[in-house]
């Protein structure tokens, strides 16, 4: 729908559109108004490899990679108690096909992912972000509600929980629709600084036999 400026914060809303993510770099901090789904490693399986139809629309969309805590009020009404971010690399062998078959454009997750997400993001026009770890009360505290449950069967961490969010945040884009992967720039920063450290320290204790 749009990307907007609010309060200094870059806000994302769904549905979003290719043109909303053009703006979208690496390292940026954005937040999302609209709906996320949270979305793990049963649901990216039965997808993938037992090409079953997701049971809620993604295109334009936005999932979040959790096993959330959510307290049942009965009447198919619930409550999000806590919602921390699982590890996106899990779902690195999915990710591509699952961008392509969905169309969702915004990943939520910890930690970064590798080179087919980031294929996948460039080719099909998605990104991937990390929300902050240790910050599952905060983030339920941004679901306004939640609105639908599917697959409960597969229990509460598995469950299509389709969530209502206003400035669900602060995500740091990891991966971004120009072939950008903050991780995989970070670990050759990392790794230069690294090689340059070793080799002071060499000289240093050099002494030593």
């Amino acid at each position: 729908m749009s990307v907007s400026e609010m309060n200094g914060k870059k806000i994302l809303t769904t549905p979003i559109t290719n043109e909303d993510l053009e703006s979208i770099n690496i390292g940026d901090i954005v937040y999302l108004n609209g709906h996320i789904v949270t979305c793990r490693d049963v649901a990216h399986r039965r997808l993938i490899e037992e090409k079953r139809e997701l049971p809620v629309d993604l295109n334009g969309g936005a999932i979040f990679h959790a096993g959330p805590i959510v307290r049942d009020l009965g009447n198919e009404k619930f409550e999000m108690v806590a919602v921390g971010p699982t590890t996106s690399m899990r779902m690195e062998r999915f990710e591509k096909e699952f961008i392509e078959e969905t169309g969702v454009k915004l990943i939520v997750g910890k930690g970064g992912m590798g080179q087919r997400t980031m294929e996948g993001c460039q080719e099909f026009k998605a990104v991937h972000a990390v929300f902050p770890g240790g910050c599952a009360v905060l983030a339920a505290t941004q679901v306004e509600e939640i609105e639908a449950a599917h697959w409960r069967d597969l229990g509460m961490p598995e469950t299509l929980w389709v969530c209502r969010v206003k400035e669900f945040g602060p995500l740091i884009i990891s991966i971004d629709t120009h072939g950008g992967n903050l991780f995989e720039q970070n670990k050759i920063i990392f790794n230069e600084r690294k090689d340059k450290a070793i080799e002071e320290i060499s000289k240093q204790v050099s002494f030593i036999k």
